[in-house]
């Protein structure tokens, strides 16, 4: 496994020690955000193009730039490697040279998160932490509390009072401490952060804890290497916090840096039009995010004060790429054509990256010989309740075939 060798402000870069500090920038507070640098050169003698092959497929296979020490503090649970699937009859009804897919919804919890809170979970028990918590919209909250289980640690967690139902009972599943906040994100974080300062407890929230991303970027690390190094020109994600966006940054710049890939792709970030402060100030050209109101169907995204803006800014920019926002009826719309033309099934959050896709497809602002990838960074079991919305309802027939029939034919469905 790798020990760090530098934390970096992205802010005002500042260079700190492993161990110097462990959350943020001490001169920049709680806006600066660290990078988690290695030495690479060191890491590019083992991490190879021929090493990987022949490696476990989880996310552990990069540990030569994790930040975790003991391979015993790993929870067991497989996390990573999931499926990039290749969509031709895609490309071709949008006009692109090639689309696929990355169906994140596959972790064990159910999301890209499952990432973060391996790297996070191992690194608390790392340094001998027994309780982790964090706030969140839902899905990281999920991913906590089932890490935290599996590793025998506490977590407890802080999310907004109206969390969808699925995502709260598989907190308590898992055996977290849940505390419902009669508010937004914005209080669900502020809350969570007076907690963990006052009881001393591992903060998982990765906008203030830069090993969280190091798990993230591994999302990038696996498109690389599951297109055959020959990476996409785009590479379209959902945005609230910004975490996400900049773990896929942070993963192509560390293979640029050990010199396995030769270019970053466009990275594309997508929010809710009523949940935009990160595209606003990308647009503005704003050095930095004003906070605003959170409100859309897609509540892992529902984020009106963004932690990490400043890595997701930097994510759009220093990779050329660009953002775009969608209304909730585009994000319910995308949820069951993701679903039927590539067979994945994303929450809104993670069908929010195809709608943004879809959108700039459709006003011609992708090229016929780009070669696209959409993130799913969520299932769509995570919210059954909106999912509903985007669909019609079943067919209720008596159990004969004469009822059947008369209805199927009143329908007009074909024979």
């Amino acid at each position: 496994m790798a020990q760090p060798v530098e934390l970096k402000c992205v802010l005002c870069g500042a260079s700190y020690a492993p161990g110097e500090v462990e959350y943020t920038c001490p001169v920049c507070g709680l806006d600066g955000t660290l990078d988690v640098l290695y030495d690479y050169e060191e890491a590019a003698r083992t991490m190879t193009k021929e090493s990987l092959a022949g490696r476990e497929r989880s996310l552990w296979r990069y540990e030569e730039i994790l930040p975790v020490v003991d391979k015993g503090s790993i929870p067991h649970l497989a996390v990573g490697w999931t499926p990039l699937y290749e969509c031709p009859a895609v490309a071709e009804e949008y006009g692109v040279r090639e689309f696929r897919v990355k169906d994140d919804g596959r972790n064990p919890t159910g999301s890209l998160k499952d990432r973060a809170s391996a790297v996070g979970v191992a690194r608390a028990i790392d340094i001998n932490q027994r309780t982790v918590a964090c706030a969140s919209t839902g899905n990281a909250a999920s991913s906590l509390s089932g890490f935290a289980a599996v590793g025998g640690i506490r977590s407890f967690i802080f999310v907004p009072e109206k969390a969808p139902v699925a995502k709260v009972t598989q907190l308590l599943v898992y055996g977290a401490t849940v505390v419902l906040v009669k508010g937004d994100y914005a209080d669900a974080f502020n809350l969570a952060t007076a907690a963990i300062n006052k009881y001393g407890w591992y903060n998982r929230n990765c906008a203030i804890n830069p090993y969280l991303v190091e798990g993230k970027k591994t999302c990038a690390l696996e498109i690389a290497e599951q297109t055959g190094w020959d990476l996409p020109d785009r590479v379209f994600i959902s945005v609230g916090d910004g975490c996400c966006i900049g773990g896929l940054y942070k993963g192509f710049a560390d293979l640029l840096r050990m010199s396995l890939i030769s270019r970053m792709p466009k990275i594309v970030g997508v929010q809710a039009r009523g949940a935009k402060p990160i595209y606003e100030a990308f647009k503005s050209k704003a050095e930095r995010v004003t906070f605003g109101p959170a409100d859309t169907v897609a509540d892992s995204i529902s984020v009106g004060a963004p932690r990490n803006w400043a890595k997701a800014l930097r994510a759009v920019r220093e990779s050329e790429g660009d953002m775009v926002t969608v209304s909730d009826e585009e994000i319910l719309s995308a949820i069951p054509e993701l679903a039927r033309k590539t067979g994945v099934f994303g929450e809104p959050a993670g069908a929010a990256a195809f709608a943004g896709f879809r959108k700039m497809a459709g006003e011609g602002l992708l090229g016929r010989g780009e070669r696209v990838a959409v993130v799913v960074t969520g299932n769509g079991l995570k919210d059954i309740e909106n999912a509903r919305k985007s669909v019609g309802v079943p067919m209720l027939v008596e159990p004969t075939i004469e009822d059947f029939s008369g209805q199927l034919e009143r329908s007009g469905f074909p024979c």
